[in-house]
């Protein structure tokens, strides 16, 4: 199985977006499998064309999001991220409801804003 990420130097989206963007959407999709072993820094960047920092950037986002994880010397893997994704979202969603609460905002004034963020974040 190859990577097969494809980077569009003339997207107005960061490098590391698009290489986050990428594999994090083909782990979660379940195309790079749990305990898929990625590429070193080095080894992507130059198969990419990219700057190590920005390769390295791109996995830092990554095992943030709990998407990758690395495990020293053995490498970076894929993690299991759906349910630390789908908890950190519902964090971050019960975040917002309580700040929404607090500012005195109607729940359709706050349902408007985050779909206002969605359409953002996701076009539509």
């Amino acid at each position: 199985m190859t990577l097969k990420i494809a980077i569009d130097a003339d997207s107005a989206t960061a490098p590391y977006e698009q290489l986050r963007a990428q594999i994090s959407a083909r782990a979660r999709s379940g195309r790079l499998p749990v305990g898929y072993k990625l590429p070193t820094v080095r080894g992507l960047a130059e198969e990419l064309g990219l700057a190590a920092n920005t390769v390295a950037k791109a996995y830092r986002a990554l095992e943030g999001d709990g998407v990758i994880e690395t495990r020293g010397r053995n490498g970076t893997f894929v993690a299991a991220a759906g349910d630390a994704a789908e908890r950190r979202a519902a964090v971050a969603a019960g975040e917002y409801a309580a700040e929404a609460r607090r500012l005195g905002l109607t729940r359709a004034a706050a349902e408007a804003a985050v779909a206002d963020a969605l359409r953002a974040a996701y076009g539509n």
